[in-house]
């Protein structure tokens, strides 16, 4: 628990080629829905390596961890898709590949069909549901012509099993994001591995990370 200047907001700082340094957060919680105890600085491991995740214990200096983002930058652009009642809008290069969309709605988030999504595939509150989990904010929605993004919540940083930390609650973040990315909500590679650092690309998956304690 963070004792020290509760009423600030939280902020994750990144150190070149280094951890995050992530500020006045009270919410830390692993894969198993466990609190983890916060202090008021904490460092949380982003290469991989640490043997004392989620903190970073110096093993990114051991490794030679490099933090620079390699992102193929013609792949970072928003599509659209119009559908009856919803229209959802998509980025492809900030997906972290978590699976929510596709598991819990296949008739909207269809895999192997062009176009991919199909906003008419079911409704419009179940729709709605889904952009509120996807943890790297690359979804979002617009109902007549308004844009909405992913729904407010208690800043908090989420360790989601074997995979990136789920930021949420509009913790600040200073770098620049993919087009559309939300603020709100956004996920932080810790694998070490994404070419779109800070941000999780999915790579944890094919490099086969693991983190058993949380």
């Amino acid at each position: 628990m963070n004792d020290e200047n509760s009423d600030a907001m939280p902020v994750v700082e990144l150190s070149e080629n280094g951890p995050y340094i992530v500020k006045n957060l009270t919410m830390l919680n692993n894969s198993k829905g466990e609190d983890i105890p916060a202090k008021a600085v904490i460092a949380l491991c982003r290469c991989g390596a640490s043997g004392n995740k989620p903190f970073c214990d110096g093993a990114h200096n051991k490794i030679g961890f490099q933090s620079k983002n390699e992102a193929d930058a013609s792949k970072d652009k928003r599509d659209t898709y119009v559908g009856s009642k919803i229209t959802i809008h998509d980025n492809r290069a900030l997906c972290a590949h978590a699976g929510i969309c596709t598991d819990g709605l296949p008739s909207v988030w269809r895999m192997k069909h062009e176009p991919w999504i199909d906003p008419d595939g079911a409704g419009v509150d179940a729709i709605i549901d889904i952009v509120n989990r996807c943890p790297s904010g690359a979804l979002s929605y617009s109902i007549d012509g308004v844009e909405k993004g992913v729904a407010p919540a208690r800043p908090t940083v989420t360790v989601l099993k074997d995979g990136p930390y789920h930021v949420a609650g509009g913790i600040g973040l200073d770098v620049s994001r993919n087009e559309g990315a939300s603020k709100e909500s956004y996920a932080l590679c810790r694998c070490g591995a994404s070419k779109n650092k800070p941000f999780c690309d999915g790579t944890h998956w094919s490099v086969n990370f693991t983190d058993d304690a949380n």
